[in-house]
């Protein structure tokens, strides 16, 4: 068995009108739905809306890294 690992990484973006948090939360389970292995993401861009004055809803950018081949 290998000890290092071999990843592909893409980028999607998640948002949320509750939080950042759960614009994270929201892309990383919308990428599950097909992409395994995931191991680790990283947050590139964080921006907004802005409806009246006040925040709309939250986007974020994310980089996710999974692990391909065998291993």
């Amino acid at each position: 068995m290998s000890d290092h690992h071999t990843y592909k990484k893409i980028e999607v973006v998640g948002s949320s009108k509750a939080s950042i948090e759960d614009a994270i939360s929201n892309a990383l389970a919308e990428c599950a739905k097909s992409v395994r292995n995931m191991d680790w993401f990283e947050v590139t861009e964080t921006r907004g809306h802005i409806e009246g004055g006040k925040v709309g809803h939250y986007q974020v950018t994310l980089k996710v890294g999974f692990r391909i081949g065998n291993s």
